[in-house]
């Protein structure tokens, strides 16, 4: 059992959120809009040209490739932006993606008891890959609970978040994003972009299963924030490694429902790199103007969110958002792009977003499992036939992230842009 609580820090915890400000910074940034890419199909390939692939995307010709504009970078204060009335024009998002203004229906998604499975039970194995698989042909969303990781320990994660995020912004800013990078503190994506801005701040950090990196994300607290982070490094650590065993579970069941071997999927992420990322976002006096997180799909390959009782999430799912009521017994697990190109395309990786409120700030903690970053994704031969055949390159995850990290902001197209460049630049070689 985890029996460790949370303990204050030595430098003083709590802080109260000095009063920040908003300043600006000339920058230059790159991005790249799905509308760039027609559609054009794509033949098999095989392993040597996706990993001819992670060569070529380090050498993408900016002028081919990405729109540059210049943008007055903005640093996202939450605590002075939250009580005004008028927010920048940077976070206001168009019309058409904003959001409801009126309370959006909840999507019913299956919960599914995994108690049985983990104690090797059969019957209840067979139904419980049964009912994930029902759920990802539909909208690859679906909740768990008896999932066997310790309550105490998820408790911790939460409490450790509101410790991080009540630092002074000079501390957190420690641990800054850079350029180009998937990981680090982020105050929305302010470097990253200059309009459709997220209203939240997030830290990243990586994660890794290799049994030489067993204190990855404890280093990575201890090199970034200092010697008195240690304990919120071993809370995260501890959370990782649950997620990870949680992960390959599902996994097996993800396995069984598409009819591979049990073992098929667990296998291939045993030695995952994934991405662990803590999301807050705080009150917004404008939420019908705003999103905490715009419209995407994952690009990783399962993410298994815990969310606070505040609520947010919201899915796409038969031409209308629908929310996912918060349950602080189940974690909620949908499908990414990833593992929908692992699939063949059999499940699905659905739209999603993240609403904000006036009043309460929002929490959730998301793990992202990712291959190992050599690892080429291609689906099993069993989910290849005449009637299902393939719809996207093989490629190799490092590729991948480094596309929607310096070229591509993830939206609903993301896997599709991405197919179709490698095959562009497959066909030249």
């Amino acid at each position: 059992m985890y029996r460790e609580g949370p303990v204050r820090f030595q430098i003083g915890y709590p802080y109260k959120r000095p009063w920040r400000f908003f300043y600006h910074t000339s920058q230059t940034q790159s991005t790249l809009h799905s509308q760039f890419f027609p559609y054009l199909g794509f033949p098999q390939r095989n392993i040597i040209n996706a990993l001819a692939i992670d060569c070529m995307i380090k050498n993408l010709s900016p002028m081919s490739s990405l729109k540059e504009d210049q943008q007055r970078s903005l640093v996202f204060d939450a605590s002075v932006l939250q009580h005004q009335g008028n927010i920048p024009q940077q976070f206001i998002w168009p019309d058409h993606e904003k959001p409801n203004t009126q309370t959006s229906k909840e999507l019913e998604v299956p919960l599914i008891d995994l108690g049985g499975f983990l104690s090797g039970h059969s019957c209840s194995t067979r139904k419980a890959s049964y009912l994930v698989g029902e759920a990802c042909q539909k909208h690859g969303f679906f909740l768990v609970v008896n999932h066997g990781v310790d309550e105490n320990l998820i408790s911790d994660a939460h409490q450790y978040m509101d410790l991080f995020f009540e630092l002074p912004l000079s501390e957190k800013q420690r641990a800054q994003r850079k350029a180009g990078e998937s990981c680090g503190y982020a105050s929305s994506f302010t470097g990253r972009f200059s309009s459709k801005l997220p209203w939240k701040e997030t830290l990243s950090f990586q994660y890794s299963a290799d049994e030489n990196s067993s204190d990855i994300v404890k280093d990575y607290f201890k090199d970034k924030m200092g010697e008195e982070f240690i304990r919120l490094g071993k809370v995260y650590q501890d959370y990782c490694n649950a997620m990870n065993r949680l992960s390959l579970g599902i996994m097996e069941l993800l396995g069984m429902s598409l009819g591979v071997s049990r073992a098929h999927f667990k296998e291939f992420f045993q030695e995952n790199n994934s991405i662990m990322r803590l999301n807050y976002y705080p009150p917004c006096q404008k939420p019908d103007l705003t999103l905490g997180t715009g419209p995407h799909c994952d690009p990783t390959s399962l993410t298994i969110l815990h969310q606070d009782n505040v609520g947010g999430l919201e899915v796409f799912v038969d031409n209308e958002w629908r929310s996912i009521a918060p349950n602080s017994q189940a974690f909620v697990v949908n499908i990414g792009d990833t593992f929908m190109a692992l699939s063949n395309g059999r499940y699905k990786s659905c739209l999603h977003r993240a609403v904000v409120n006036s009043k309460t700030p929002r929490k959730s903690l998301a793990f992202f499992l990712c291959p190992k970053k050599d690892k080429v994704v291609s689906p099993p031969e069993k989910l290849v036939d005449q009637k299902n055949p393939r719809i996207y390159p093989d490629f190799t995850w490092s590729t991948f992230l480094e596309f929607t990290q310096k070229h591509y902001r993830a939206d609903m197209n993301t896997l599709k842009a991405f197919s179709n460049w490698v095959q562009q630049e497959s066909s030249r070689t």
